[in-house]
């Protein structure tokens, strides 16, 4: 159903764009990261860094190495910004084309929370991807776009403020239960 609303929405905006002339943009966004995210999304940076911050131990579905590619919020915005500059209706994708298999991801959130916690394998879900890596080459091409923060810069970002955010719960916990 989720790919399927995607297919319905880039097909509504273009028919607004082909009947009324209306200029529009399809950007397909892959895997995004970075400071203020909800710890509690479901993805799978937030969910490693949520729980190397609270002890538990982090969850990895399957064996570890299906792959996801992360790009930092800062790059999506450039390219965004990039996009708009242009006269081209889309799709582009906005991604990071480096792909990192899911136990590493695990392996440089322990190293950037400094945590000790385990890694604890689950089944993989039915439908989970195995792979996922974007084709930037339009972006490259038509906006002399490519993501410029590195993962592990990102990471520590992300990391630093999930930690402030965690400890002001915490702090708020406390001073509610008196």
């Amino acid at each position: 159903m989720y790919d399927e609303s995607k297919r319905f929405a880039e097909s509504l905006v273009m028919a607004y764009h082909r009947a009324l002339g209306m200029p529009v943009r399809i950007i397909r966004i892959f895997n995004t990261y970075g400071p203020r995210m909800d710890l509690y999304d479901g993805r799978v940076v937030t969910n490693f860094i949520r729980q190397a911050l609270t002890g538990k131990p982090l969850t990895i579905y399957g064996n570890g190495n299906q792959t996801r590619s992360l790009q930092y919020v800062d790059d999506l915005v450039e390219g965004i910004v990039r996009y708009l500059g242009v006269d081209h209706s889309g799709p582009i994708n906005l991604g990071n084309p480096e792909e990192f298999s899911v136990l590493a991801i695990a392996e440089q959130v322990k190293l950037a929370t400094g945590t000790a916690a385990e890694i604890c394998f689950c089944p993989l879900p039915e439908n989970d991807p195995l792979r996922r890596k974007p084709d930037i080459s339009l972006a490259q091409q038509l906006l002399g776009w490519r993501p410029q923060v590195t993962f592990d810069t990102g990471l520590g970002l992300t990391v630093e403020q999930a930690r402030l955010r965690l400890a002001s719960l915490d702090e708020r916990l406390r001073a509610a239960q008196g």
